[in-house]
């Protein structure tokens, strides 16, 4: 191609991009003119069912036309677009699982994007209480690992403050060998969580360095920083820890398992409204009676209820059960239940349903 080609190419890029810019501050006019609106309705900024149906119609319309994004790309995009919006309207805070740079971290930003103002809380219930006090308007929390299952600590603080699960997200977990160390036979020390540990163990026997001093840690991002800091050490860490710290990536997606997925809750203080494609999270204490569990599913299933999951567990010496399933709480077939069993039922959240089940 000629440099007059070339430079006629940009030209083309250039105004595209104007364009954009100027469309883009086009909507976040309207946008700030919705935020005036809500601001006296008291409506919700965050309205995950309403970007979901957004993306969706986007996504449609991409592949009508031939498009080259993907969903993944549209969401990328437009997921960030609605995160500066946000702040425009009002400016977020969030409180997430630490430490910086944790997966926590990752699915926090990946929904509310760069603009917002992140605060790093070093327990789960740290996060609730935050989020309980309206310091922060929103909190990011795991709920459950692919491999290693139900976060206890959620489901308590679930059972103690009454805030509302307004959306999930789903993350793949990847783990990288990042080390200073040119050459594998240099690494001395391995510093990681210990679950990382768990779930890279076929890669660390495969490499010979199950027989590597392994260092727990509280956090990969720690191992991380470590490894940055000390000669013959490496970390099993996220990318983005590594990123953080400056730390050479010798090898990507380490884990043993390629479908390691964790599930993170956002808890705030409102309620969606329903979508059409929603999930709700409940968790239930029944009557201490033969059947009555039995009777308890039965009515699920004859109301047409798509059960996803139900996990028994311990809160303060009692047996509950957190259960996932199809539908907004104010479904008809769900509130008929949800009426039956109002005084063993705390209703959790109605949410837009990223997956399935992990």
């Amino acid at each position: 191609m000629s440099e007059e080609g070339l430079l006629d190419l940009r030209n083309k890029l250039d105004n595209i991009d104007n364009k954009l810019l100027e469309l883009i501050n086009e909507r976040m006019h309207i946008v700030h003119q919705v935020g005036a609106l809500k601001a006296k309705s008291g409506g919700a900024i965050y309205r995950p069912e309403r970007e979901k149906a957004i993306i969706d119609r986007l996504e449609k319309i991409n592949s009508e036309n031939n498009g080259l994004l993907n969903r993944s790309a549209i969401e990328a995009l437009f997921l960030e677009i609605f995160a500066i919006s946000r702040n425009i309207e009002l400016p977020e805070n969030i409180a997430y699982l630490g430490p910086e740079g944790s997966f926590t971290h990752q699915a926090a930003e990946g929904r509310f994007g760069a603009m917002s103002s992140y605060i790093s809380v070093s327990s789960i219930k740290g996060v609730f209480r935050e989020v309980n006090t309206k310091k922060v308007k929103f909190g990011v929390i795991p709920i459950e690992n692919s491999s290693n299952g139900i976060v206890t600590d959620t489901i308590t603080c679930l059972s103690e403050y009454n805030l509302k699960i307004i959306a999930e997200v789903v993350l793949d977990i990847h783990h990288t060998l990042a080390t200073t160390c040119d050459k594998i036979k240099d690494i001395k020390r391995i510093y990681s969580k210990d679950i990382a540990f768990d779930q890279c163990r076929k890669f660390l026997t495969n490499m010979g360095l199950d027989e590597v001093e392994q260092i727990p840690v509280e956090s990969t991002t720690k191992a991380a920083k470590l490894a940055a800091r000390e000669p013959e050490t490496a970390a099993i860490c996220a990318h983005v820890g590594a990123k953080l710290h400056n730390l050479p990536i010798l090898f990507e997606n380490i884990e043993d398992k390629d479908n390691n997925k964790t599930r993170f809750f956002i808890i705030s203080d409102f309620e969606n409204a329903q979508s059409g494609n929603d999930k709700t999270s409940i968790l239930v204490k029944l009557p201490d009676r033969q059947g009555v569990l039995v009777e308890f599913l039965t009515d699920f299933n004859n109301a047409g209820i798509n059960l996803t999951k139900i996990k028994s567990h311990i809160v303060e010496g009692n047996s509950i059960f957190f259960i996932d399933f199809d539908g907004h709480k104010d479904d008809e077939n769900v509130k008929n239940i949800l009426l039956k069993y109002k005084n063993s039922v705390k209703v959790l959240g109605s949410y837009v349903k990223e997956i399935n089940d992990i």
